[in-house]
């Protein structure tokens, strides 16, 4: 399947179409939150370095996921990779892993090391795949280090 991706950061929320609905039917709030975040201005995902893509068929929303800087660190070098949520009909397409390189591209100019929480068996696999190496403290389940120069 070809998606197309978008990648937002402006005053107004990105359409998410259906996603809202069903993430809070799989009991998952942070579509909701993503949408409530931006109208409040709390997250734009507009700071240097912070990216929020959405990924589309024929402008439809099937899939998302943001990186922020992390605000449970104190290091503005430390990002936050959050809010991926993928169409249940568009899993094991690959898209949540192209979603995740998309926000993660750019990265390395901003930040060394990534960070997530999650405690889904099936993202813990993805994000091992990707790179990311299993961390336990209170606040992250998973971190990618980069190379600094």
């Amino acid at each position: 399947m070809s998606y197309r991706f978008h990648r937002h950061n402006a005053v107004d929320c990105p359409d998410l179409g259906d996603l809202e609905p069903l993430a809070s039917d799989e009991g998952h709030s942070l579509v909701s939150r993503t949408r409530i975040d931006w109208v409040a201005e709390a997250n734009r995902f507009d700071l240097p370095g912070e990216v929020f893509y959405l990924a589309v068929i024929e402008d439809y929303p099937v899939g998302m996921c943001g990186l922020n800087r992390d605000p449970y660190v104190d290091d503005r070098r430390v990002g936050r990779l959050r809010h991926l949520y993928v169409h249940p009909g568009h899993r094991r397409s690959g898209l949540a892993a192209q979603l995740v390189s998309r926000c993660l591209s750019d990265a390395p100019q901003h930040f060394h090391q990534v960070r997530l929480r999650t405690t889904n068996p099936a993202a813990d696999s993805l994000y091992r795949s990707l790179g990311f190496q299993t961390v336990h403290d209170d606040t992250a389940t998973h971190a990618l280090h980069f190379d600094q120069p």
